[in-house]
């Protein structure tokens, strides 16, 4: 395994003030893997107090010492240090109740969630391996250290977490592990909005439609708008799974942006509320779109989601079944409305939700059509005309809110194509709207 000169210092300076210290964790599971990682923390017999003596000479970071970490700040990045330990449960589901101290490094690797992750590494020693993460990472299998039950009890984040790490890294759960991460979800409920939110967000752009199948039943409990989507018939010929299953369909077909995979997630949350069945047995899920984004609005504020990422998402949920034509002109008013960036996230949303390509579809020819507009450096909004307030004042118009409304009225004449984006053409219809305003 290769070490970075600043691990290596950090572990030569430990030992040879008489202690040991080893590489720990996601850093070794990846190596083995062959992924570079992106960080290295180790662990040592030396006490937090000992560990800030011995690097007392550099910058430390001391935040996490009475859990027993002290960081160190080498070439500006920081290199964490956890003194062996063993550590009681999670009321609070951030931090363990209680740590002690311990004087080898196999107790410390004892009290991690998964063999994968309980591994250490020496530049001298090799692999410190007891539970067999090695032979499981090679078998493909995820195995919690311990009895499965205990180590999802004491803190229940670790369920998501070995989904996250399942889906990364192609891994099967062993079939008690898999069964006390189901049977205990339920306690995710008493966890830190934000801790799970983040999990979330790091699992859903690698997840797939096999992967939302495999562990519906844990993530419906932390996205609970998923629930009822689980198991209900669309009674409809376009659709031939389940809600869940063809939003299932829908996430994995979507781009790995964080935005679209949460727009795909819970584009038909609202379903199951708005179905009606008609005289012929046909389903319909009139409204759905608005039910689905005021859900997903719901739950992303009490996720505590960025605003900006919630903002998004709702959108794209709202307008998912709008009809967009391959018609230059509405392009331009849509692009001017929803940003071009916007727009072309919600076509890519709608071209997953047709699922597989369709003959009848216009959406190949709204992409066409939206690639032509861009190319034409069209006008889309008031800022790219050709004049702006200061020419409608020197026209004799008084600031206020008539400058503003005679620049739309102009972007609308502009997209529909009934008036160039030229100077001059514009000054003249903004003379003539102010001599015969409508």
């Amino acid at each position: 395994m290769f070490l970075p000169e600043m691990i290596l210092h950090c572990i030569r300076t430990l030992e040879q003030s008489g202690f040991e210290a080893y590489a720990v964790g996601g850093c070794v599971r990846d190596s083995l893997l062959g992924i570079t990682p992106h960080d290295y923390d180790l662990c040592t017999n030396a006490t937090p107090e000992e560990t800030a003596g011995i690097f007392a000479d550099h910058t430390l970071v001391r935040s996490g010492e009475k859990h027993g970490t002290i960081g160190v700040v080498i070439n500006k990045q920081v290199v964490e240090i956890t003194t062996f330990r063993t550590e009681g449960g999670y009321q609070d589901s951030r931090h363990p109740d209680w740590v002690r101290f311990v004087s080898n490094v196999e107790e410390d690797l004892a009290r991690r969630d998964f063999t994968v992750n309980a591994m250490a590494y020496h530049p001298d020693k090799g692999y410190i391996d007891p539970f067999g993460g090695q032979e499981d990472l090679k078998n493909k299998i995820l195995r919690t250290v311990g009895e499965p039950a205990a180590r999802f009890s004491e803190d229940a984040l670790r369920i998501l977490r070995g989904v996250r790490f399942a889906v990364r890294f192609g891994l099967t759960p062993t079939d008690d592990t898999l069964q006390a991460m189901k049977t205990l979800a339920p306690t995710m409920d008493s966890l830190a909005r934000e801790r799970v939110f983040d999990e979330l967000c790091k699992l859903l752009p690698l997840v797939t439609a096999k992967d939302l199948e495999i562990f519906r039943d844990i993530l419906v409990q932390v996205v609970p708008p998923l629930a009822p989507c689980v198991g209900f018939l669309q009674h409809n010929p376009h659709h031939i799974y389940d809600v869940y299953g063809h939003t299932a369909k829908v996430v994995e077909a979507v781009s790995k942006d964080p935005v679209l995979r949460w727009a795909a997630l819970l584009h038909d949350c609202g379903k199951p509320a708005c179905f009606t069945l008609d005289e012929d047995g046909v389903g319909h899920f009139y409204g759905h779109a608005q039910i689905s984004a005021q859900l997903a609005n719901d739950y992303l504020l009490s996720m505590k989601s960025p605003t900006a990422l919630r903002e998004q998402v709702v959108f794209l949920i709202t307008h998912h079944m709008d009809i967009l034509e391959p018609d230059k002109k509405q392009i331009r008013r849509k692009m001017g409305a929803y940003t071009k960036e916007a727009l072309l996230d919600l076509v890519l949303l709608q071209f997953a939700d047709q699922g597989k390509p369709q003959e009848d579809s216009h959406l190949p020819a709204v992409m066409e059509c939206m690639s032509q507009v861009l190319a034409e450096d069209a006008c889309l909004t008031v800022k790219d005309l050709a004049i702006d307030g200061r020419d409608l004042l020197a026209l004799g118009y008084s600031a206020g809110p008539d400058i503003g409304f005679c620049l739309h009225c102009l972007l609308e004449r502009v997209q529909m194509e009934d008036l160039p984006n030229e100077r001059q053409a514009l000054l003249a219809a903004a003379q003539a709207f102010l001599t015969h305003p409508l």
